[in-house]
């Protein structure tokens, strides 16, 4: 399983085949080993890497890190088998070349907030019907339950904060890799607006 953190850069479209291909650019890596989880040790398996540069850090996460590095950001992902040539040491690097053209990978981020929104936007309600009798209550939920239980039941569906979540796109297409400027093509959108965070695993 080959896995990275990386910076979404942009959305553009490439020509395949006389065909228009939404793409999303990413600054992949380098990411550096910061930590190795072991079973014995931890009570499972798992590399902890760091990706970016942090103006401060703290004294605990100085400690931690040590000679690795200033790390803004730092993830950890579970594994049951590495990439051929991947090796699992402090301090070493993962780029983008563990990825290859063609591979399926998962993409996972923070999506966009968009504050606090109505059941129209929020959840695709129609809202009520556009007749006499219905002033200012086009957009409105409607009924939000019977008399009975004489309470608003758990997980209905009501205005509120809208995004700000994290959410995986599986099954993308890598497109090209850069691996002199460490960039990550693959195809189709991912969450999150540009400068944000994302983590990269194969699907397999």
């Amino acid at each position: 399983m080959a896995f990275i953190l990386a910076k979404k850069l942009k959305m553009s479209q490439i020509f395949q085949d006389n065909k228009a291909i939404p793409v999303t650019f990413f600054e992949a890596g380098p990411c550096i080993i910061t930590q190795i989880k072991t079973k014995e040790k931890d009570g499972y398996a798992a590399v902890q890497i760091g990706f970016g540069t942090a103006k401060k850090l703290s004294k605990a996460v100085h400690g931690h890190l040590k000679e690795c590095g200033n790390f803004r950001y730092m993830r950890e992902f579970p594994f049951s088998a590495l990439p051929a040539g991947m090796e699992l040491k402090r301090g070493n690097a993962i780029e983008v070349g563990v990825f290859k053209e063609g591979e399926k990978v998962n993409v996972a981020g923070i999506s966009k907030g968009k504050g606090f929104q109505g059941v129209v936007k929020r959840h695709g309600f129609s809202g009520g019907p556009k007749s006499h009798g219905q002033k200012d209550r086009l957009r409105a939920p409607g009924s939000i339950g019977a008399t009975t239980p004489q309470r608003v039941t758990k997980g209905h569906r009501m205005p509120g904060r809208m995004g700000g979540e994290r959410v995986t796109v599986k099954n993308l297409k890598v497109i090209g890799i850069d691996t002199g400027k460490h960039i990550l093509i693959i195809q189709g959108s991912v969450p999150g607006n540009r400068g944000s965070l994302v983590e990269i695993k194969s699907s397999a």
